[in-house]
């Protein structure tokens, strides 16, 4: 019993130390002074005395520095030096691009969540909130969607000249070129509430302010170039479009076969300096209307006009519509929603340096261009138009569920539809976080490559499972298409937003925990840098400290892990009131958990890893979930920890919680090395998965607030068009969502006499009048109940067509050519 006591007290101080990720010297001191003195008081002097020795042989190596880099660093600063893979020019690119946020922290292990408690609350200026009440809801009230998408395929006039006129294609374009200048956060709520009105227009605003030229310009465009360009393009005087994707290349723009090769050619009498540009693009947004055309291109000098380079590499131009030899296609149809997107081609097109954006000095640097300002763009474009859908679907589906009746009952009632609603309420709060994290990073100066590519999976993901259960919700009502359906187009849309700006399996597959693992690593990319220093003591003195940085970091994980997963993640001060604490450990476990598997996926596998895309898929999947969990906090705190929202809270973060012990019990399951995954198994789940789904009391709860009016419903659907307008169904149905409610009962008394047999009438109206008359309601209540019918009847009732109205257009006029009609 004496030596299993003095070997306990051991082991728990060691794994205190670690726990607590003291230094070394620490860890050493507080061990030997444990095995010492329970040793002695156990009185078991020769365990003591064993366990000393081995205390000492490990420590003293170890702390003996320049022993230990001769002995033990250089060792393996060269065997690291032999296996780490080679990065490529775009991987080096792409790691070096952006910054790191707080998602570094939920890559420790041990995340420091007063440092994201302390991030300001993000609000719009007083500025941005009147242009929400202004133009937003002004151009929200023009939308006529059916109009836009079915009839005329484009925006009608007077909203394109709004738009322009309101500088809605500039709002982050600064103040002193005559744009807006707003927060990405006031970016993202216009977006959001377009977004709710019509996918169409929100989509034609987005991509001006997203990636492409005003973005591109901003940062590296000329004095010259920002000048000419950013005023015109601010008021709508200038459309722009980014030609990048085309059929040989799409998201690896390093691969693109577009050429444009240094020439001189004589332009107008004068012999002049320029490239000859040959290129096929398509799905180019605003491409048919565009006035300007941002191009990437792969740079050549054959005859070395420009320096003794000659495959200068990945370039950004600025090319007018008017520039000879510049085409641009008919339009594609993307799902029936019709933004303005198409092909642009040309062979053989001269244009001078000039229209380099940066100029002559920027040739070679569009990869970066392209990776740091995409990192921005994604995290608000996407992330937004799929939140702005989401929200409205929360308020459409809450008010159908609960005026739709089956069997004499609100299908709201019934615990199928139930769960449905219960998703898109604790989805949308979640994605609603996330989107406003991404954006409120944004205005803190990060480019956040890591969070963006998240923003735009998981949000237009999710977006992709509420425009189902919106679909399944509302039957019948969604499937025909017309003036009356308001979800028919948002579920075409969603695969849309799925596929562009990177399609979803590519960056959930690689780009997620492909840069999230070296970028937010604290150890890993630092030691792949140590390898480039010149210097070589400087190398291994470097490597050294990184080196044992990483095996303490690694060690203090597996600690963390295991011991959280012992108590269930119940022990340990964190962040947090009474309520939220615990939500607070569990990413603490998770965060322990991800960092000690991702250092020995990368450890064991090495550069294979970045081939095994499921795996990395899945740990990806671990860093998303943790990150947006945090986002919900946030939110939650943002918000003055309101109580009627906690069950939006509680369902969004047990939600990511299941999902991330799936997504790691995945990795461990299918990775190749079973004595290694039998050993994270017992250190990340030592009991097993003890996560379970929301419950269905839970989302009873959720589904509840949903169909009501309430404070935290409000909330949830921030941002959203609700001015119970003619044009804006949603709004009418919140607007009468009330009055719904207030019948129920009188409904109730009614049916009961209608069961009875009390009526003679056979029509509604009809049993209303006998009803009153023999005194089963009164006339206010028969009133109310005539309203509701009345209202309901709309917003259940569904289009029908003439064929000819349903005919295209080109194929009723073929039908009268052949018949030898007029059209």
């Amino acid at each position: 019993m004496s030596v299993l006591l003095t070997l306990l007290a051991a082991l728990i101080a060691s794994g205190a130390c670690a726990y607590h990720r003291t230094s070394l010297r620490t860890w050493a001191i507080v061990t030997i002074v444990a095995t010492l003195v329970v040793g002695l008081l156990a009185r078991a002097p020769a365990t003591t005395v064993i366990l000393l020795i081995i205390e000492l042989a490990i420590a003293l190596p170890l702390l003996m520095v320049d022993f230990r880099r001769k002995q033990i660093s250089l060792p393996l600063l060269k065997l690291f030096a032999k296996v780490t893979p080679k990065l490529s020019e775009t991987e080096q690119t792409a790691l070096e691009a952006g910054t790191v946020g707080f998602e570094g922290e939920l890559f420790s292990g041990k995340p420091d969540w007063h440092e994201l408690l302390k991030q300001p609350k993000p609000e719009l200026s007083v500025e941005e909130q009147a242009f929400m009440d202004g133009p937003v809801e002004e151009l929200c009230s023009m939308i006529d969607d059916w109009q836009i998408t079915h009839e005329l395929a484009d925006l009608p006039p007077n909203v394109w000249d709004f738009i322009k006129k309101n500088r809605f294609f500039g709002m982050i374009i600064p103040k002193q070129y005559g744009g807006l200048q707003f927060s990405a956060l006031a970016h993202s709520a216009v977006l959001q509430k377009l977004n709710s009105m019509s996918a169409t227009v929100a989509s034609t605003v987005a991509v001006p302010n997203s990636l492409g030229p005003a973005e591109l310009l901003l940062h590296y465009g000329s004095d010259e170039q920002k000048n000419h360009y950013l005023p015109r393009l601010a008021v709508g005087e200038e459309i722009p479009c980014f030609a990048l994707t085309g059929p040989y290349a799409g998201s690896d723009a390093t691969s693109i076969p577009d050429v444009g090769i240094v020439c001189k050619q004589v332009v107008d009498g004068v012999e002049t300096l320029g490239i000859k540009l040959t290129f096929d693009k398509r799905y180019i947004t605003l491409a048919p209307v565009a006035t300007v055309v941002g191009l990437a291109f792969r740079m050549v000098d054959p005859e070395h006009l420009l320096g003794d380079q000659e495959d200068l590499g990945i370039t950004l131009a600025l090319l007018p519509r008017s520039t000879p030899g510049l085409e641009i296609g008919r339009r594609h149809f993307p799902l029936n929603i019709p933004f303005q997107n198409g092909p642009i081609r040309g062979k053989d097109v001269f244009a001078p340096l000039s229209v380099l954006i940066g100029g002559p000095q920027m040739a070679g640097h569009g990869w970066r261009m392209l990776v740091e300002c995409l990192s921005v763009g994604r995290a608000i474009s996407l992330p937004s138009n799929a939140t702005g859908g989401m929200r409205a679907s929360v308020l459409a589906t809450g008010a159908y569920a609960r005026m739709r009746k089956q069997f004499g009952l609100a299908v709201a009632r019934f615990e199928g539809v139930e769960e449905a609603l219960a998703r898109i309420g604790g989805l949308t709060y979640a994605t609603a976080a996330l989107s406003r994290a991404t954006a409120a990073a944004v205005d803190r100066g990060e480019k956040p490559a890591v969070p963006s590519a998240i923003a735009k999976y998981h949000a237009t993901e999710w977006a992709r499972q509420i425009a189902a259960d919106t679909m399944d919700v509302h039957g019948g009502k969604a499937v025909q298409l017309g003036p009356k359906n308001y979800a028919g187009r948002g579920w075409s849309a969603v695969p849309i937003a799925i596929t562009v700006e990177g399609a979803n399996i590519m960056t959930r597959s690689l780009m997620i925990f492909g840069q999230g693992a070296i970028r937010c690593h604290p150890y890993v990319l630092k030691e792949m840098q140590a390898l480039s220093i010149a210097d070589r003591g400087e190398q291994l003195k470097t490597f050294d400290r990184l080196l044992f940085g990483h095996i303490g970091f690694g060690i203090s994980n597996a600690v963390r892990s295991l011991a959280m997963g012992l108590t269930g993640a119940r022990i340990g001060e964190t962040a947090g009131d009474a309520y939220t604490r615990r939500y607070y450990r569990k990413l603490d476990r998770y965060s322990a958990a991800l960092a000690l598997t991702a250092d020995v996926f990368m450890g064991v596998l090495g550069g294979k890893l970045k081939f095994k895309e499921k795996l990395s898929a899945r740990l990806g999947d671990v860093l998303s979930y943790l990150y947006i969990a945090s986002a919900m906090l946030k939110r939650y705190e943002d918000t003055g920890r309101p109580e009627a929202d906690r069950p939006f809270l509680a369902w969004g973060f047990h939600q990511c919680m299941w999902l991330i012990q799936n997504a790691l019990d995945g990795a461990i399951r299918n990775f190749p090395v079973r004595p290694v995954a039998w050993l994270l198994r017992a250190l990340v789940f030592p009991f097993g998965r003890r996560e379970v789904p929301p419950s269905d009391r839970l989302g009873r709860r959720v589904a509840a607030l949903l169909t009501a009016p309430n404070e935290a419903l409000d909330r949830l659907t921030d941002w959203v068009y609700t001015t119970p307008t003619a044009n804006n169904t949603i709004g009418r149905m919140k607007a009468l969502l009330p009055d719904v409610i207030a019948a129920e009962p009188v409904d109730r008394k009614f049916g009961k006499a209608l069961k009875a047999g009390q009526f003679k009438a056979h029509d509604y109206l009809g049993q209303l009048a006998e009803a009153r008359q023999a005194g089963v309601i009164s006339d206010a209540e028969a009133d109310l109940l005539r309203r509701v019918r009345e209202g309901v009847f709309e917003f259940i009732s569904v289009d029908d067509f003439d064929t000819d109205e349903m005919r295209a257009f080109k194929t009723r006029a073929a039908e009268d050519r052949r018949a030898g009609g007029d059209v």
